[in-house]
């Protein structure tokens, strides 16, 4: 199941399954894309209506978990970002409601689905959210949550002996409408990202930095203490 398969890298990972044999179930809060896969991609897709920010997505999920005849691998992608360089605090706040609240609720749904069969739990999170970026405040904080919280979930899989492994999917910046047009450092396209994360989804490490570039950079971002960090005059239209 990947979640937020509409646009994008869901979108993106989703087209290169399916031209490789999978069945998927795919979900988002527009269905117009995914109605458009299922005619393309006859017997292959079963896809439902989910927006992560509403209370009936853990729901939905589950409704199409059972349409799917059970769930094996979630992949969660759906997310949004913004500058929001005006720190409007409906804004900022909205980003945790869909980044950090939506990702929690329905991951914790997928996991429950998964509790008795096993399976795997992907997460799209960030680069971003290895260190607070104060042009992605918002953005970079909510990445970073969800992170952490996949760790303890992991840590409480381990303890109850729950047989579902998790991945930490950390992107660099990629082409995609999220970026909104604006060109970024290390800027990766969306056809050179996709092979790189499926095959990350297929070895289900733990923790996958996309791509090589982006890893020794999150490197070097984690050496830097936070008393230094905070005096960096970052911006990302230097980036």
């Amino acid at each position: 199941m990947i979640v937020g398969a509409s646009s994008g890298i869901g979108y993106g990972c989703a087209r290169f399954l399916l031209e490789r044999g999978v069945s998927l179930g795919l979900a988002s809060r527009r269905t117009a894309p995914l109605e458009a896969l299922a005619d393309e991609f006859p017997g292959q897709v079963v896809y439902e209506s989910i927006d992560v920010a509403s209370p009936d997505a853990p729901e939905r999920i589950r409704s199409l978990a059972a349409r799917m005849g059970g769930l094996d691998y979630y992949f969660h992608v759906a997310g949004m970002g913004t500058g929001n360089s005006e720190l409007d605090p409906e804004t900022e706040a909205e980003i945790f409601g869909v980044n950090t609240v939506g990702a929690v609720r329905c991951v914790a749904a997928a996991y429950s689905l998964m509790k008795e069969r096993g399976g795997n739990i992907a997460v799209l999170t960030s680069v971003a959210g290895t260190k607070g970026i104060g042009d992605m405040a918002a953005y970079s904080a909510s990445k970073g949550a969800v992170s952490e919280w996949l760790v303890a979930l992991e840590q409480r899989a381990r303890r109850d002996k729950v047989p579902v492994s998790f991945t930490d999917i950390r992107p660099g910046f990629i082409d995609t409408p999220l970026l909104g047009g604006k060109r970024q450092m290390m800027e990766m396209s969306l056809e050179y990202a996709v092979p790189l994360i499926i095959g990350a989804l297929a070895r289900r490490p733990r923790v996958a930095v996309i791509d090589w570039r982006w890893n020794l950079v999150v490197g070097l971002w984690r050496l830097i203490p936070n008393s230094l960090w905070v005096r960096i005059p970052l911006r990302m239209d230097a980036l």
